[in-house]
């Protein structure tokens, strides 16, 4: 988000005095009291962040979505940093979707801190230097000569001082500072950056206030649901809506067409799924409904899909010639294999999962005289906006769309169909409706992490170098187009390190919706790299540790991390380093049974390396001792708690996806319904304790969302070959047997 001294900053006066930078949004609270919140008035130029109250308490926006990410809180306190302005005295409020005056308000790829890191504290710093500025005038003294701490202007000659909420009125009326001459703060002098600063909405969470996406409430809301076919692109041919109409409490009942064509490869947002609509007076009364609808659906060309079929193809192809060979090529893999020393091959496999957020997904809609008032808990809201605005045929400037928080996200909210749903249905009704989708909906209609298979070659030299690498990669897509998010990491470590690389793939056809779960892709590729380097270490005669280290210092490594915002082995090399000290890798006499496994990933900008002591008993169960991590995002951890919460959250995560979480199709729908058959870690199963530390280097902080969850799983399943002498290959554990012990 450039930052000019054209636009910047709307700078207005408040009644009663005051400053206001940017646009005052109408809380959800006042909303929800009632009548449609109007949308923001017009502003002359962008940015709404910074409310000064006369008495010194600030009001700052916090423009992206909140899932669970930490946003809400991390945006704020960056402008509050070089405001100087102490927190106890900040607010925070939540932005509405606005392009204009608060670009980029999404919530993925853990893009949040380094999009913002230097336009937040830009923010911060003009609204500072403004207020400085007013101060001098008022004394008729150099602008030079006063400083700013805990929310006031100082003048130490005269020894005199005036607080924000004092100067605010007059700084209003200032013209903003040129971005270009803005001196941002010394970390060392930060007062709010780098301290653990408790999450805004904390006290509310826990006390079960409605500030959730599910909680919306509208005067003369009603209540929908919205039963679709159980195989995707299917459509329903007929329903008994004439009955389901006369039962307690329902006002409508119909069928709708939608706009998603099966296809055997989709968009990520393919349009409105066909289904039937039940709108009631209360959530029960639709869901009891629901209950007696009766469907005669057209399943279409996806009822003939099966998990069981595809892996089937999966091993057919894996023998024949790869449909395409053109994603990356270093030197001749096949010569070097033949000369190699050693060779070694293995096939690994992953399944499709889901993303599970404890808060299943809904939205509520306001259609109302040619225009739509929205509140969600979208990831990308300008994409459920843009959705909706093709499906109703309605100009944006028509739509205005709140953000909720969300309970988790991980992705799935990335997805606006439940957004387009509630519209549709709302405009429909022609009243305000609040859409829920239940638990069971939420996993039988996800867009889901896309499974596959990896058919591996590797050659050893006789001094146990990695010299050769070929992978035939498969999973779903059709000609030479891959499924949402079922493509290849091309430059995933090691490639870039071994001078013979091949990368092939070939692609089975789906009808089924995929796309980006946490940590997209790193959360399956990281699993097979690491574990196949881990086989080589052993077929090498070598420690696992010293392997990689070999491997990182290899002489393409500075052609490998030389291009930009790419994996940097020397970064790489110190977390590895650093977790390996922390975990006394090497130096620890561990009972029978009990092992320990490395694993390192590059994910959305974040180097991070971890490592697990496991104990497996004969029984094959399992327990994870402890994990270590060590991660390099930057030279800045802005929310330490906040931080490690996040990686404690990552590496759980990851070992729910490991274990058993797994969805398969059978006759083109989902087996899988609630988390009884997709289950997450239990507070029993979770590590007693999960060590966190941070590495700091000289590079801009980088997000958190993702980065700590890939490793965890090939550092288990490492650590469950050093106990038992067992390979994995497969996840989930449980299809070999595992479970949590």
């Amino acid at each position: 988000m450039p930052i000019t001294r054209r636009s910047f900053l709307h700078v207005s006066s408040m009644t009663g005095g005051g400053m206001l930078l940017g646009l005052y949004f109408k809380p959800l609270a006042v909303a929800q009291r009632g009548g449609q919140a109007a949308a923001p008035a017009a502003a002359a130029m962008p940015s709404n962040y910074i409310k000064i109250a006369a008495d010194g308490i600030v009001s700052i926006v916090a423009k992206n979505p909140e899932n669970g990410n930490g946003m809400r809180n991390v945006l704020p306190m960056l402008i509050a940093e070089e405001l100087d302005i102490d927190w106890k005295n900040v607010r925070i409020e939540h932005a509405d979707l606005d392009d204009k005056y608060t670009p980029g308000q999404t919530a993925g790829g853990s893009t949040g801190t380094p999009n913002n890191w230097t336009p937040m504290r830009q923010v911060g710093a003009a609204c500072r230097a403004m207020l400085i500025s007013a101060a001098a005038t008022t004394w008729g003294v150099s602008e030079s000569e006063c400083s700013t701490a805990s929310g006031r202007v100082m003048h130490a000659a005269s020894k005199r001082s005036l607080g924000y909420g004092e100067l605010a009125s007059k700084a209003a009326t200032l013209t903003p500072p040129d971005v270009k001459t803005l001196k941002l703060k010394d970390p060392k002098d930060y007062k709010i950056i780098g301290k653990s600063q408790r999450g805004t909405d904390v006290h509310e969470i826990v006390t079960g206030k409605p500030i959730f996406g599910i909680d919306m409430t509208l005067p003369g809301m009603l209540y929908a649901v919205y039963v679709k076919c159980p195989v995707f692109g299917g459509k329903a041919v007929s329903a008994n809506l004439d009955e389901i109409k006369k039962l307690p409490g329902i006002r409508d009942a119909f069928i709708v067409e939608g706009t998603a064509k099966p296809a055997n490869v989709v968009a990520s947002d393919p349009g409105l799924e066909p289904g039937v609509a039940i709108v009631a007076d209360k959530w029960w009364y639709a869901n009891n409904a629901r209950k007696k609808l009766d469907v005669k659906w057209d399943n279409g060309p996806g009822a003939t899909q099966s998990s069981e079929a595809f892996a089937k193809r999966a091993e057919e192809l894996s023998k024949q010639e790869p449909m395409r060979k053109d994603l990356r090529k270093d030197g001749d893999a096949e010569a070097a294999l033949k000369s190699a020393h050693k060779v070694l091959e293995a096939s690994y496999s992953w399944p499709f999962i889901a993303h599970a957020p404890l808060e299943p997904q809904g939205c509520t809609a306001w259609y109302k005289d040619g225009k739509i008032e929205i509140w969600t808990t979208s990831q990308i809201p300008a994409g459920g906006r843009n959705n909706v605005a093709k499906h109703l045929d309605l100009p944006n400037d028509k739509i205005t769309l709140h953000l909720v928080r969300g309970g988790g996200g991980f992705g799935r909210r990335l997805y606006n169909d439940y957004v387009t749903e509630a519209a549709w249905i709302s405009k429909t009704v022609n009243a305000p409706v609040k859409l829920l989708w239940t638990r069971e909906d939420d996993f039988a209609h996800d867009i889901y992490r896309p499974g596959g298979w990896e058919f591996l070659k590797a050659g050893l030299d006789d001094q146990g170098k990695l010299v050769a690498w070929k992978n035939h990669f498969i999973s779903y897509g059709e000609g030479e187009r891959f499924s949402p998010s079922a493509n290849p990491q091309v430059a995933e470590f090691p490639a870039g390190f071994v001078a013979n690389f091949a990368l092939h793939a070939s692609l089975i056809p789906l009808c089924l919706r995929t796309g980006a779960l946490r940590a997209p892709g790193s959360n399956a590729y990281a699993f097979v790299s690491q574990s196949f380097l881990d086989e080589l270490a052993h077929a090498a005669g070598k420690d696992p540790v010293q392997f990689r280290y070999e491997i990182l210092d290899s002489p393409l490594v500075k052609e490998a991390s030389a291009r930009g915002n790419v994996f940097n082995a020397t970064r790489m090399r110190g977390v590895l380093e650093l977790v390996a000290e922390k975990s006394g890798w090497g130096k620890r006499k561990l009972p029978a049974g009990t092992g320990m496994g490395v694993a390192f990933y590059f994910s959305h900008q974040g180097h991070f390396a971890e490592v697990a002591e496991v104990r497996v008993t004969p029984q094959n169960k399992v327990r994870v001792n402890k994990v270590w991590m060590a991660g390099d995002i930057g030279q800045q951890i802005i929310n330490p708690a906040a931080a490690d919460s996040m990686a404690h959250g990552g590496i759980i995560d990851g070992l729910a996806e490991l274990m058993a979480q797994e969805i398969t199709l059978k006759d083109g729908g989902v087996e899988q319904r609630n988390f009884n058959d997709h289950p997450m870690v239990s507070m029993t199963e979770a590590p007693p304790e999960i060590e966190v530390h941070w590495k700091i280097t000289d590079n801009s902080p980088t997000g958190l969302g993702e980065p700590a969850l890939p490793p965890v799983l090939p550092a288990v399943t490492n650590a469950i070959f050093a106990a038992t002498g067992k390979r994995i290959r497969q996840i989930p554990l449980s299809k070999s047997g595992f479970s949590w012990g």
